[in-house]
């Protein structure tokens, strides 16, 4: 998602530094620590302006929530609606997601929502896609055993590929919507902004559950 540059963004940031995290790589490790329970923790790379994620948290107080985005002028309007509905819950990273090893020890987190990315759909751009062989294998590691990727695109040639990748990898594909609007877990879908604008306009919305196969010993 790009958004126009927003003015004192990163003032606003610097000013809440108990949400928005100044230097996440000297958290690896001890992310529990952030928050006031301990908690599983579920994280969402590329988070746009935050509706899904603090919706999440909203809906599910039992659960830590890390919502994680490349753009100041994102994390900002995330950091509002956080902000808004006082939410201990959530934290927020300004950083590139490509790098999550540097940010968080080996199956420290629980679960990663990926929600309309950057389909990158040139061929030689392939490395990128967020669903990629290299980005699934630093999900493997940051991840619990058989950890879960929840996905969801408009993008059909994307979500084909990602189906594909994802069975390559290894993993499990638990659940799968090709039209989830139209299913009876729509009732209790978190939409992203996307999410909102491409469902208004009749686009089907693909959706998948996958999950890592259990390593041997």
């Amino acid at each position: 998602m790009r958004v126009r540059k927003r003015k004192g963004a990163e003032e606003l940031l610097s000013e809440n530094s108990q949400i928005v995290v100044a230097q996440p790589e000297e958290w690896k490790g001890k992310w529990q620590e952030r928050f006031p329970k301990n908690q599983p923790i579920q994280i969402e790379i590329g988070m746009g302006k935050g509706q899904f994620i603090t919706g999440m948290a909203k809906a599910n107080p039992e659960i830590n929530y890390i919502g994680i985005d490349m753009q100041v002028s994102v994390v900002s309007f995330a950091l509002d609606k956080v902000l808004a509905e006082q939410l201990p819950n959530v934290q927020l990273l300004h950083v590139d997601g490509s790098a999550l090893t540097n940010y968080f020890a080996d199956g420290e987190v629980d679960q990663i929502y990926l929600n309309f990315s950057d389909p990158w759909p040139k061929k030689r751009h392939e490395k990128r896609r967020l669903t990629s062989k290299e980005f699934l294998s630093v999900d493997e590691q940051i991840l619990r055993p058989q950890g879960e990727i929840h996905f969801k695109t408009d993008n059909r040639g994307l979500f084909e590929y990602s189906l594909a990748s994802f069975s390559q990898y290894g993993m499990v594909l638990k659940k799968v919507w090709l039209d989830l609007h139209q299913s009876d877990e729509v009732a209790t879908n978190i939409m992203t902004e996307y999410e909102e604008k491409f469902s208004a306009k009749g686009q089907p919305i693909f959706r998948v559950e996958a999950s890592f196969p259990k390593k041997m010993r």
